[in-house]
């Protein structure tokens, strides 16, 4: 049984200190027309930030970050930068990129030790008037919540389990962020708005989306994905199988895990990259990653696949998946169809494990929708179809993040996705004043 101490559960990436962040916020070239705030999905004016790092005004530089994305935070913790805006650095063309992500870090981590406060804008009194039900706690739901509140709307949120955060809270390898880091933005945020937070109350159960649009007169949809993808083949009640996702979730909450030393991962995504590590970091003596098809088609990051090799996780590819073996259903070894190149044969290859993570991808659980309004909430590719605003088919209901279509895997998205429907939101209830 693993238990978290203090090596397995820490975060992978160190943080800078106050001199550190003061040299590398000096390497800045603080260009006016920054590439880096256009890769940056959420528009952090990141030379602002950083300049003020460089002045010394760290809690400021933290105020300006949190301007443009309020979880900030996490997203300096989980965002993708080499790919996003450190890949655009321009000082990155002939040198090593300035480290955006860790000045963030640096930046947010100093305000919040400040218990700083947010300053509210002056607003009407008529947006008082209106109602809005955010659906979802995770970074889609949040943000739009604290958006709206900040344009003085009340506003409601609704989260099915008993801890909100969403994706933030249950979705984030313990390397990637620790330290209960989730739960104090949560409070961040619900210290400086006017949302009300219910807890333990689920879409289709408790709730109804008729309900909502009767009692509310704007509804957000941020319920993330909460269905996972089967592997195809039978693979019922054999011990030592498990879904990624739900490994990494109770691995967040401190909940004791059995993982075996030889550990399979199906699949070749950042859920993927995030449980070998976190198994590798809880003990185990191998862990490979397999997948279905070649490398160049793999969604996990240039950065995560170095990193997964660098906590030494084999990643194999071409190989599907064709039969578990077991015996008494206990796994015990896997077998994969391998195409040979060169004799354009398929051969069959087998893998010994005792636990495979299934890593194959979230899908959207409709039902709780589509049983109210499927003629009229329309759905693209097994998700909500909405708009450059993020409106649905429902002209009052909205959706982003995860379930809507179009959402990109990334927290940094979820959040934009939040404030952008929390403004389309606003233009739409503005008209009735």
């Amino acid at each position: 049984m693993l238990n978290q101490d203090s090596k397995e559960y820490s975060e992978l990436c160190s943080k800078l200190n106050d001199n550190q962040a003061l040299v590398e916020s000096s390497r800045c070239y603080f260009c006016y027309d920054a590439p880096c705030i256009k890769a940056c999905p959420t528009g952090i004016n990141i030379p602002s930030f950083i300049s003020r790092i460089n002045q010394g005004n760290a809690v400021g530089a933290g105020e300006r970050i949190l301007s443009d994305n309020i979880m900030g935070g996490t997203c300096a913790r989980v965002c993708p930068v080499e790919v996003l805006c450190e890949g655009s650095c321009v000082r990155g063309l002939n040198d090593e990129a300035v480290r955006i992500g860790l000045l963030q870090r640096y930046a947010t981590d100093k305000l919040f030790d400040e218990k700083y406060k947010v300053k509210k804008p002056s607003i009407t009194n008529a947006n008082k008037s209106f109602h809005v039900a955010v659906v979802g706690s995770g970074p889609a739901g949040l943000s739009c919540a604290y958006s709206l509140s900040q344009l003085g709307y009340k506003v409601t949120v609704y989260e099915q389990k008993t801890k909100a955060g969403g994706l933030n809270e249950y979705g984030l390898a313990p390397y990637k962020m620790s330290d209960n880091f989730a739960q104090k933005e949560l409070q961040f945020i619900l210290d400086n708005s006017d949302i009300k937070l219910l807890k333990d109350y689920r879409l289709g159960d408790d709730i109804s989306l008729s309900s909502l649009r009767s009692d509310y007169n704007a509804v957000f949809l941020g319920i993330g994905l909460d269905g996972v993808n089967t592997l195809g083949i039978d693979d019922q009640d054999i011990e030592g199988i498990q879904n990624a996702v739900d490994f990494i979730e109770k691995n967040r909450q401190g909940i004791p895990l059995t993982l075996g030393k030889d550990v399979a991962v199906i699949g070749a995504g950042s859920t993927a990259i995030d449980v070998s590590i976190q198994a590798k970091l809880l003990g185990a003596r191998n862990v490979t990653m397999f997948y279905r098809s070649h490398k160049s088609k793999i969604s996990a990051t240039p950065h995560e696949q170095e990193l997964a090799k660098r906590y030494d996780v084999n990643i194999r590819f071409n190989l599907g998946l064709s039969r578990i073996i077991s015996t008494d259903k206990k796994l015990e070894a896997l077998e994969f169809k391998y195409n040979n190149q060169e004799t354009n044969k398929d051969e069959k290859i087998i893998f010994k494990c005792d636990t495979l993570f299934k890593a194959i991808g979230q899908k959207l659980v409709s039902d709780p929708i589509r049983q109210e309004h499927q003629e009229l909430l329309l759905m693209n590719n097994g998700k909500i179809k909405v708009n450059s605003k993020q409106r649905t088919s429902l002209s009052d209901v909205f959706a982003g993040g995860d379930c809507s279509f179009g959402g990109k895997d990334l927290t940094v998205h979820a959040v934009q996705d939040g404030k952008i429907a929390a403004l389309a939101i606003h233009d739409k209830l503005s008209k009735k004043l």
